[in-house]
C-alpha cells in the first residue's frame, strides 16, 4: 500500500499499507525465485485477441517492456458493454493462462470502501466529519505532535492529519507470515514523531485509515470487514470481493500469481500467499478488475452515499504534482482526452491495481502482478488506465 503522490497515488504500505521505500525490503520465505528471461510471451484473452486494440497493446507493453508477469484489465463502456483482457502468464512457473479478471489483492482501493462506511455513518449520523478522533477514540491517540484532541475524522479521509505512516518502518520479511492488530499498526507510527500539524499539509498515510477503522468499530460495535460486507460488498452484489480473515493467506479463486522483487534488480520471487493484515482498513482487500469497475461506478451514481456525504467526498485538495487530487478516500487525476476519472488505485507486494470511473459512465481498472520499480513501468500501467477510458 503505497502512497500515490503526484507520481503515481501508490496505494499505500507496499504491503497492501505502507508506503513504499525506494524499493521495500526482500522477502524472506520466497516461493519459486523467478528470473525476468522466464516472462513468457503476452498473450490477450479470447475476446480481444482477434483485433488488438489500444488496451491490450498497453496491457502487452508492460508484459514485453515491463517485465510485468502478467496484466489484466476490465473495461466499461457507456453503454455498460464490459470487455476483459490478459496478457503474459498466470504462473511463471508452469506458464499457465492469465485468468480472465481473475482476484487479486487490491492494496489501498480498500482505503475507499473504508471512507464509504465512514461517510454512510456520517449521514446516519453517528459520526461528524469535524469531530476530533479523540470524540470516538479518548486518549488513544499520542505521541510526539500527535494529540487525537487536534486531529479530525475528516483529515483522517484526507490525509491530512500530520499523522507518520506505520508502513514505512516495516519490512517485506517482517510481515508476510505476521499477524497484525489494527492497535499494533497503531502503536508502531505512534512512537514516531509526527510529520506535520493537522490541517496543514497532505501527506499520504496508511495510520489515517486505520484510525477510521477503530472509529467505525467503535461506532457500531461490529467488525470493520463485517461492516464493509454488509454496507458495500453484498448490497451492489460484489460477488469476487472479500476482506481476508485473520490468518487467510490464500486467493480464494482463481487469480495470477503475484510477484515481488526487492532490490529492483533482483529476480522476482512469488509471493503470492501472505498475511495482508498489515493492510487492514488500509489495504486488506481481495477484489476483481470488473468488481471494482462495479463499485467505483455504484459509488459515482450515488448507490452508496446520500448526494451530501458524496459532495464530500470529492471535494478534493491537492496531491502532488501531476494533477492529481484526494478527497475523502477518493482520487481524481486528468485524462489526455479531457475531464477527470475518479478512484484510488492500491498496490501490495504481488500486485498494483489502477482505474476508476467518469462522471459519464465509463469505467477501466487495470492490475499488474509485481509492483512496478521504475517510473517508467508506472507510467504504463497509468498511459493503460487512459487508454481504456479514452479509447
Amino acid at each position: 500500500m503505497r502512497a500515490q503522490t503526484g507520481q503515481s497515488l501508490r496505494s499505500s504500505t507496499r504491503q497492501g499499507g505502507r508506503r513504499r521505500r525506494a524499493v521495500p525490503a526482500a522477502v524472506a520465505v520466497a516461493i519459486g525465485v523467478m528470473t525476468l528471461g522466464a516472462l513468457a510471451p503476452p498473450a490477450a484473452s479470447a475476446d480481444a485477441a482477434a483485433r488488438p486494440d489500444a488496451v491490450q497493446q498497453a496491457l502487452n507493453t508492460l508484459v514485453r517492456d515491463d517485465g510485468m508477469p502478467a496484466a489484466l484489465a476490465s473495461v466499461q463502456g457507456r453503454n455498460g458493454r464490459t470487455r476483459s483482457y490478459t496478457a503474459g502468464v498466470g504462473d511463471l512457473t508452469t506458464g499457465s493462462k492469465v485468468p480472465r479478471d481473475g482476484q487479486v489483492r487490491i492494496g489501498s482501493n480498500t482505503k475507499a470502501f473504508t471512507a464509504v462506511v465512514v461517510l454512510q455513518l456520517v449521514g446516519e449520523g453517528k459520526i461528524d466529519l469535524k469531530a476530533f478522533v479523540d470524540t470516538y477514540l479518548p486518549g488513544l491517540v499520542r505521541g510526539k505532535g500527535i494529540d487525537g484532541r487536534r486531529i479530525t475524522v475528516r483529515q483522517l479521509l484526507q490525509h491530512t492529519s500530520g499523522l507518520p505512516d506505520y508502513g514505512i518502518h516495516l519490512d517485506d520479511d517482517e510481515i508476510r507470515n505476521r499477524y497484525f492488530e489494527p492497535r499494533e499498526l497503531l502503536d508502531l507510527a505512534l512512537k514516531h514523531q509526527a510529520d506535520a500539524a493537522p490541517g496543514e499539509t497532505w501527506g499520504y498515510s496508511n495510520t489515517n485509515y486505520v484510525l477510521a477503522g477503530l472509529i467505525v468499530q467503535k461506532v457500531t460495535g461490529r467488525p470493520l470487514a463485517e461492516e464493509m460486507d454488509r454496507r458495500i460488498i453484498k448490497r451492489i452484489g460484489l460477488r469476487h470481493t472479500y476482506f481476508p480473515t485473520p490468518g487467510e493467506m490464500t486467493i480464494r479463486e482463481p487469480h495470477p500469481h503475484g510477484y515481488h522483487r526487492n532490490p529492483a534488480n533482483t529476480p522476482l520471487r512469488d509471493f503470492t500467499e501472505m498475511d495482508p493484515s498489515v493492510g487492514w482498513a488500509a489495504g486488506q482487500l481481495i477484489s476483481t478488475n470488473s468488481d471494482l469497475n462495479r463499485f467505483f461506478t455504484a459509488l459515482l451514481a450515488g448507490r452508496l452515499l446520500p448526494a451530501a456525504q458524496l459532495a464530500e467526498m470529492r471535494t478534493t485538495v491537492p496531491a502532488g504534482t501531476s494533477g492529481l487530487r484526494y478527497g475523502l478516500g477518493l482520487t481524481s487525476r486528468p485524462l489526455s482526452c479531457g475531464g477527470v476519472y475518479w478512484g484510488h488505485g492500491g498496490d501490495i507486494a504481488g500486485y498494483e491495481t489502477r482505474g476508476g470511473v467518469t462522471d459519464d459512465g465509463r469505467a477501466a481498472n487495470v492490475a499488474v502482478t509485481s509492483i512496478p520499480t521504475d517510473e517508467a513501468a508506472t507510467q504504463h500501467v497509468k498511459d493503460a488506465v487512459d487508454r481504456a477510458l479514452c479509447g
